[in-house]
């Protein structure tokens, strides 16, 4: 276990539906440990996938070497490579056998997941550990509670429309939508 003033949040509270644990994800913390201390990020957008039914989820073309880790207990870590350059930090979720995750998007700060994950310092060495009883990383609940918004996922368009559409977005109300905000 990471020691440390903050207390990870355990093996049930991943152990839910997507749809469920990606907007309870917004407001809790990342503690990340490093040889220079400890890193602190308030999470402030998250992104669900679900599924094999899910066009957007990689689990959505069956299990293969790449999604292997999808289909594993809540709360494994799936960090995967984007435009072959940057890390993504996504936490499994649901039953196992059930490739569900959520993707981190943003925190306080850091906006989009390239630039959170090479903040925390994230990359492939950790994919496929767990946030639970990891001494690097974890996730931790200060009791803070954010107003919640609801938004189109991003950089999914290869996904079916409704895949697309869907307000699978979760957002702290209070941080403006930077992707919309660009257009």
């Amino acid at each position: 276990m990471m020691k440390s003033k903050y207390i990870p949040l355990g093996a049930e509270f991943f152990r839910r539906d997507c749809l469920e644990l990606a907007p309870d994800l917004v407001g809790k913390l990342i503690v990340r440990k490093t040889g220079d201390g400890e890193l602190v990020l308030r999470i402030t957008e998250t992104e669900a996938y679900r599924g094999e039914e899910d066009t957007a989820c990689h689990a959505s073309k069956g299990r293969t070497p790449r999604t292997e880790l999808l289909y594993r207990e809540a709360g494994t870590i799936y960090v995967y490579l984007c435009y072959g350059m940057h890390w993504l930090f996504n936490i499994i979720s649901g039953e196992r056998e059930q490739p569900q995750g959520v993707l981190i998007r943003a925190c306080e700060n850091y906006e989009g997941p390239a630039r959170l994950t090479k903040y925390l310092r994230i990359d492939k060495a950790l994919n496929g550990s767990s946030v639970i009883g990891n001494s690097e990383i974890c996730i931790t609940d200060d009791g803070f509670r954010p107003e919640i918004e609801r938004r189109r996922r991003v950089g999914i368009d290869y996904a079916e429309e409704k895949d697309r559409n869907a307000l699978w977005r979760f957002a702290d109300k209070r941080t403006k939508d930077v992707l919309r905000a660009k257009k």
